[in-house]
């Protein structure tokens, strides 16, 4: 309770900081978000990798084989229900279709935004070199990997040379998590950082150019799957939701800030075990799956821009539009990497390849900060739910 309130605290003194508008403080704040940003992402992909590994290499790919079916079943029936959740919103809402001039400017705004086929995703995902997931943190890559490697050191017979390597993995690991709680102690700090950065970009009028109902539908569907749909998944499974999320706020609020659910990863687990009592193999197991295959968020989001998108085009946005979308959205979201502004460029890929007017996304983008916050403390919050209600049917 006492680290809550801290946290909490560094969040109201970060938000005053940055409304003062010195532009020394700002740049401070600035460098020090940057520092915190980097370091969880310096430790989130051994985490991933260890994290895999020693969990089939200690419980076997029989064991755990239970525990990813679990997994993979809570992820799926989250994240359609966070799309099913935007679609009804959309229909509700209704959003209107946007001035010419208006998607002309937003042209300009996309321009440089990378684009990437599914043919050459997939290529990326299957490595060539054992070094270049790690040098690029490619998630996707390393889970196979590791995938790989767990695996075939659960199938080698019992003997002194594969002991001492899963010692060594296990080791490994133990040093790890003993500087993600270092790095947690300091995290008040980085909390004000986050804050002051976050404050100082909304009184400078980055959120100012809204576009109204849009804008409505994507928020009030983030908002609808993290205190209702969510918590319901919880009751069902006989978990109390209020316990479990005081439990996990400082992965949730963490991920508010990195607006990434795989530089979170390390809080994530850490605040799973030692805060809601996750078992080891579990937490160890479930979530860093849970990162790369479990946006909630982002599935709303594909859903509601590319309906929103499509309209604006020129499609008429029937039944069957709808759930052909939200199965589209519910795949490209397991797809999708839990890296900032993923879910921004994959909908940009989406829309490209459908011939729909991807300027629209231009004028998205500069509220897509304050989107992107929120979805990645959904997911991270759904990767919570999915790993505590996994932990509970397991026990």
């Amino acid at each position: 309770m006492k680290k809550t309130v801290l946290w909490i605290g560094a969040l109201l003194v970060g938000a005053v900081l940055g409304l003062l508008g010195w532009g020394w403080l700002n740049n401070l704040m600035d460098f020090l978000a940057t520092v915190y940003t980097r370091l969880f992402q310096l430790l989130a992909v051994p985490t991933i990798v260890l994290a895999v590994i020693t969990t089939f290499a200690t419980f076997g790919s029989k064991g755990s084989g239970r525990i990813f079916g679990h997994t993979l079943v809570y992820t799926l029936l989250t994240t359609l229900a966070a799309a099913v959740v935007g679609a009804l919103l959309y229909v509700v809402v209704s959003p209107g279709n946007l001035p010419v001039e208006a998607i002309n400017q937003g042209s300009h705004a996309i321009e440089e935004a990378p684009q990437q086929t599914y043919y050459s995703h997939i290529l990326s995902v299957i490595p060539n070199n054992i070094l270049r997931p790690i040098l690029e943190g490619n998630v996707l890559s390393l889970l196979l990997l590791a995938f790989a490697v767990g695996i075939g050191l659960s199938k080698l017979p019992e003997s002194e040379n594969k002991s001492v390597v899963v010692k060594g993995l296990l080791g490994l690991q133990d040093l790890l998590f003993l500087l993600i709680r270092g790095l947690i102690w300091t995290l008040p700090l980085g909390i004000i950082a986050f804050s002051a950065q976050l404050s100082a970009q909304v009184s400078a009028g980055v959120v100012a150019n809204s576009i109204g109902k849009y804008v409505l539908v994507v928020l009030g569907g983030n908002v609808i799957q993290f205190f209702v749909v969510l918590p319901l998944f919880l009751m069902a499974r006989g978990l109390n939701p209020l316990h479990v999320l005081s439990k996990m706020m400082p992965a949730v609020l963490m991920a508010l800030f990195t607006k990434s659910s795989a530089a979170t990863l390390p809080v994530t687990m850490e605040t799973a075990e030692q805060r809601l009592g996750v078992k080891r193999n579990v937490s160890r197991f479930v979530l860093p799956i849970c990162t790369t295959i479990n946006m909630n968020g982002c599935a709303a989001f594909i859903l509601v821009t590319s309906l929103f998108v499509m309209q604006n085009g020129g499609t008429v946005i029937t039944l069957p539009t709808i759930l052909l979308w939200i199965l589209i959205s519910v795949v490209s979201a397991v797809g999708n990497a839990g890296v900032p502004m993923g879910c921004y460029f994959l909908t940009l890929s989406l829309m490209s390849g459908i011939g729909a007017p991807v300027a629209i996304l231009g004028i998205i983008l500069p509220i897509y900060t304050i989107i992107d916050m929120i979805e990645t403390a959904e997911n991270v919050w759904s990767d919570s739910c999915v790993c505590a209600m996994t932990d509970h049917d397991i026990s």
